[in-house]
């Protein structure tokens, strides 16, 4: 009988792996806390017009990339391939709308039907922030400061470059459509067959083809820095003059572009040369119109999601594995009182296990696969003494504790022998 294998796309978070995982996701938290960011967790599959609406017919994530299925009833549902949509939905399902802003935080896994590679799977894992209900480029700059402190949080920062550009606002944008439009249309016969459908229904999609020949008509294509309003290129200014005081470093890359029509002023990218082809660990940009899409009114917002896999390979080491206490019974010692040390040490906060089967040498070595800390031996002897010995693991030091002493003051106990302590 063959073995069972994860389906293709996916991966276990095992060991290492989970360490990482969970360091990155929490790490995040905190300093989402710091910043006023509450925690929100939506369901992984929505009525799939919330993405179907808020995404575009157009874009790849719609048109190949979503897993949507229908139910038994008939419904057609989609597992989310991303988290603003959903949170912005919950803003108006919860009627929250009125009680802005809105400063939220998620984790948790997102699920796309792309070719398995470096980085990238078919379910994978984001952390987000957005914040909703504040049009101020202020607003902006702290949505980017809170990502550079979570990289910096990481100690990856140094491994990445802030890539920043504006899209302007809606006078701007359409003024820019317009002459993208008249642009490509010139080229209507190089462009590929993807592209002449875009530049019908949403022309700046074109700007993120990957396609050669189109890359190369973009290289000359119309800037939207030469159709910016005064009101847009006050919005730029202020924003960039505020990351300066951030002290946040930057570079501004034009071709950092969003092709949805709700995306307007600030579009950015932390990047890195350290995944290959993945290089972008973050990106995010205001998206003004998105909540109006979800049936609530116009809310100005700002937010940004990072990939945890790719942040996890970033790390420059993984966080330690948890130390354990190891209680070894020698002989048969009575269950009950066993249990009580076991639960006494526990609610100190102390990570401890039992040695299960097997000789005293056997259960020795397998505290020494279990990166135990310290052993505790426990036999009738000891028991009948009130007295345990403890075995520093590293050192080999050994000393004997009163069983009232390791059930009052345990972390103490186990610092003083051997100079460790369990987590």
């Amino acid at each position: 009988m063959s073995t069972i294998q994860p389906v293709r796309g996916t991966h276990d978070l095992i060991g290492e792996e989970q360490r990482r995982y969970t360091h990155v996701v929490s790490t995040a938290r905190h300093i989402a806390g710091l910043y006023g960011f509450d925690e929100w967790s939506t369901p992984i599959f929505e009525d799939t017009k919330v993405f179907s609406r808020s995404l575009g017919d157009t874009s790849d994530v719609v048109s190949k990339e979503m897993y949507s299925f229908s139910d038994r009833d008939g419904e057609s549902l989609t597992l989310r391939p991303e988290g603003t949509a959903a949170i912005c939905r919950a803003l108006v399902t919860n009627g929250l709308t009125q009680s802005l802003p809105q400063k939220v935080f998620y984790a948790g896994p997102m699920f796309r039907h792309e070719r398995p590679q470096k980085g990238r799977y078919r379910q994978f894992h984001q952390i987000g922030a957005e914040l909703m209900g504040a049009a101020e480029p202020l607003a902006d700059a702290e949505a980017i400061a809170l990502g550079y402190q979570v990289l910096t949080a990481l100690g990856v920062a140094e491994h990445v470059t802030l890539e920043l550009n504006t899209l302007g606002d809606t006078a701007s944008r359409d003024a820019w459509r317009a002459a993208l439009v008249s642009y490509f249309s010139g080229y209507k016969d190089r462009l590929s067959e993807e592209s002449r459908i875009r530049l019908e229904k949403n022309p700046l999609r074109i700007l993120d083809s990957k396609d050669a020949g189109d890359r190369s008509l973009v290289a000359d294509a119309p800037m939207m820095e030469e159709f910016l309003t005064p009101e847009a290129r006050t919005f730029w200014d202020d924003l960039r003059r505020t990351l300066d005081g951030f002290g946040i470093e930057y570079k501004v890359n034009t071709s950092i572009v969003r092709g949805l029509d709700y995306y307007n002023h600030t579009t950015f990218e932390f990047v890195t040369s350290k995944l290959g082809s993945q290089g972008t660990v973050m990106a995010g940009g205001r998206y003004d119109g998105l909540v109006q899409q979800m049936g609530g009114p116009e809310v100005p917002s700002i937010g940004w999601a990072a990939g945890v896999e790719r942040l996890s390979m970033l790390l420059d080491a993984s966080p330690a594995a948890p130390r354990s206490v190891v209680i070894v019974p020698v002989g048969s010692p009575d269950e009950k009182a066993l249990f009580q040390i076991l639960q006494g040490l526990r609610r100190q906060g102390v990570r401890v296990e039992i040695g299960y089967r097997g000789s005293l040498r056997k259960r020795m070595e397998r505290a020494g696969k279990q990166n135990a800390s310290h052993v505790i031996f426990l036999g009738e002897d000891e028991l009948a003494k009130g007295a345990f010995r403890v075995k520093a693991m590293e050192t080999g030091q050994e000393e004997e504790v009163s069983r009232d002493r390791l059930l009052s003051d345990a972390k103490a106990v186990f610092a003083g022998v051997g100079g460790s302590t369990a987590q």
